[in-house]
């Protein structure tokens, strides 16, 4: 007979218990097993990290000190005590710990002369030194800067991103130009914001994650009412899947220059309906006489700009300078620029560096060369080089972004095969707008609302 009363089964049961729990709801674990102990950890250990991160700074105090005085003839030390200033360390006061979905987040203040990149170049130091997978800087106000320690990478594991499955959940009205992606390493979404961040740049090598991002733009787009306008010199292979819910495809370079030149045609009569309201973008405009925004996906950025004689010159300083005159005023009048390739590099020429300081959103996935990953990422944090530089080929997908507040994360697109996307391209092939309602200048158009999209796709 086994005794279940033993003491050593009645801990291999809590054993089990334990690694069930941990394997079938990590969430309630983390809250309630995991956290309190690591808060304490943390509160405890920190005037040691402070001193080795370099976040202490010296401070004079008034110290009741212990000074050896003679030796008498007994081997009795003489000793006075007195007060003196002495200097020593003072770390930043740390707050309670709070815990989130994938780590914690902790408040600190400022110590004098201390600004918030002063610990945003110690993040990985903290992220060593308190045994976790990362640590960022997520806010900070006059005096206090917020960091949040990740203990899970998110980004093991993403959900695939499903379209929905009927028009009617295609998106809402406050989703407009905010799809949803994936997941950013903080365990919070990623919402590629063209309202806010207006035009990105996407690099990626082969094999890297870049075109599934393009499949989550376009099941995140689909449903909206927007225009989609592809640029393709890959002869439309990459492209043309989509072309129900694309408004214009250009897949030669002429037909990549008049395209162009509509779209600034389009732009200069958005100019002139907002310059006549007395508005300053379109966003302004009353939703009746809202023209409707256009999306530019851009394939293989290098082929606009390659050149393989004298006479193809002067095609690509045109579409150099419509590209660059698109990302300077497009904002304003609706028009975003999403640019891709696989290699972005200095010596395309001066077109794509000009290019380059208009577009505010960047996308690294793991690149070839360290010259896309400095084209792309080089005016953000050095650290977010070496990032993107050592993103693994088993993880496509994860990729080196800017968020909506300034600072660079780590990311992943949710998984999205060609045929989901052209399945969504082709479901909502009903919302896209002809190229008349685009380029018209805004004048009694109305913008549809979500509990218009059934109708529209019928």
């Amino acid at each position: 007979m086994i005794d279940l009363g033993h003491p050593l089964l009645k801990v291999l049961a809590a054993l089990l218990m334990l690694i069930v729990w941990r394997r079938w709801a990590p969430l309630s674990y983390w809250y309630v097993l995991v956290f309190p102990r690591k808060a304490v950890w943390l509160r405890w250990t920190w005037r040691h990290v402070a001193s080795g991160c370099g976040l202490t700074k010296k401070r004079h105090r008034w110290w009741f000190t212990t000074v050896p005085g003679l030796v008498a003839s007994t081997g009795v030390v003489q000793v006075k005590r007195r007060f003196q200033r002495v200097a020593v360390d003072t770390k930043p006061w740390m707050g309670l710990p709070r815990p989130v979905r994938y780590g914690f987040r902790i408040t600190f203040h400022l110590l004098d002369g201390q600004v918030p990149d002063d610990y945003a170049k110690v993040c990985e130091r903290l992220a060593h030194a308190w045994r976790i997978e990362a640590v960022r800087v997520v806010g900070s106000r006059p005096g206090r800067v917020t960091l949040q320690g990740i203990t899970r990478d998110p980004l093991t594991h993403v959900a695939p991103a499903t379209p929905p499955a009927e028009p009617r959940d295609g998106w809402r009205a406050d989703d407009l130009l905010r799809p949803i992606v994936g997941v950013l390493e903080t365990g919070a979404a990623w919402r590629m914001d063209l309202r806010l961040i207006p035009h990105w740049m996407n690099a990626g090598a082969t094999q890297s994650g870049k075109s599934n991002l393009i499949n989550a733009l376009i099941v995140g787009l689909a449903p909206q009412p927007v225009a989609l306008v592809g640029f393709d010199l890959k002869g439309g292979v990459e492209l043309s899947a989509y072309a129900a819910r694309l408004t214009a495809l250009a897949t030669s370079r002429d037909e990549c220059l008049d395209l162009l030149s509509d779209l600034i045609a389009v732009m200069g009569a958005r100019m002139l309906a907002c310059r006549r309201s007395g508005v300053r973008d379109i966003w302004q405009l009353p939703d009746a006489a809202r023209p409707i925004p256009v999306v530019v996906l851009v394939d293989e950025l290098a082929e606009l700009y390659l050149t393989a004689d004298k006479a193809e010159k002067d095609q690509v300083t045109r579409t150099a300078t419509a590209l660059l005159r698109i990302a300077q005023l497009g904002r304003a009048f609706g028009i975003h620029l999403v640019l891709s390739d696989q290699r972005i590099g200095s010596d395309l020429g001066p077109g794509v560096t000009a290019l380059r300081a208009q577009i505010g959103g960047r996308v690294c996935h793991r690149v070839n060369d360290p010259e896309t990953a400095v084209m792309t990422l080089g005016d953000l944090d050095p650290d977010a080089l070496v990032a993107a530089r050592s993103i693994a080929p088993e993880l496509p997908g994860v990729a080196v972004i800017t968020g909506s507040d300034g600072r660079w994360y780590r990311a992943r697109s949710g998984y999205v095969s060609t045929t989901t996307a052209e399945h969504a391209a082709d479901t909502y092939a009903g919302v896209t707008p002809s190229w008349n309602q685009v380029a018209a200048s805004g004048l009694g158009h109305e913008l549809p609302s979500p509990d218009d999209t059934p109708e529209l796709a019928a």
